[in-house]
């Protein structure tokens, strides 16, 4: 039986530990948020195979979609690498925007080349909240660019994310998603029932879990 892409993906991510598992001993995110998941899929790089799936998916889904740009651009750090290896493979122009201006020279967040009146696809590798990507569109919208779409290898489905996305009027795609990373590594005998449904409770409500998880 031939793996649909979201299958696909979300082996590869398995099979080079970009996506592990802590259900024991749950991590703390950036914003707070306990997880017993962790993704890290900087280890793509690293992995030539794993990454050119992740490439491919990319352009399968920008034709699939129809999705309509001039420029691909990354979101630093860890959408760069993604976006330059896209934009290389398609041809396209590429940039990529920093967390924040530089501190020097011409204190610019935008790096690569002029993006006003183009329209930019972005490229995130992980999205959690939507803050990084919704910071990113505000940088490029100001540079006068239009941005519709983003392309992401992930997301943790949450539904702030959703939200924001939504009320920023943007259309996110992703490669891949937990259900069928959870399906892969039931497959793959990775975790066991108990453990898939305490991830799950943790997807359907992160905040509710990680006050209960402390």
């Amino acid at each position: 039986m031939t793996m649909s892409l979201k299958q696909s993906i979300a082996k590869a991510l398995l099979d080079i530990g970009a996506v592990g598992f802590s259900p024991a001993s749950p991590i703390t995110f950036k914003s707070g948020i306990r997880s017993p998941v962790y993704v890290d899929n900087r280890a793509l790089i690293y992995h030539p195979e794993a990454w050119r799936i992740v490439i491919d998916g990319f352009q399968s889904l920008i034709e699939s979609k129809a999705l309509d740009h001039d420029i691909i651009a990354g979101v630093a750090l860890g959408g760069i690498p993604h976006s330059a290896a896209l934009a290389y493979s398609t041809g396209a122009p590429s940039v990529f925007i920093r967390k924040e201006s530089k501190g020097h020279g011409k204190a610019q967040r935008i790096e690569g080349g002029a993006v006003d009146r183009r329209r930019v696809l972005l490229v995130e590798d992980l999205v959690t909240t939507g803050g990084s990507s919704l910071s990113a569109v505000a940088a490029l919208t100001a540079a006068k660019a239009t941005v519709s779409d983003v392309l992401a290898i992930i997301s943790y489905g949450f539904d702030e994310a959703s939200v924001a996305f939504e009320a920023a009027r943007l259309q996110l795609h992703t490669l891949t998603d937990f259900p069928a990373v959870l399906e892969q590594a039931r497959e793959a005998a990775l975790l066991d029932a108990e453990q898939i449904a305490l991830i799950q409770r943790w997807l359907d409500n992160p905040y509710s879990w990680s006050q209960n998880a402390k």
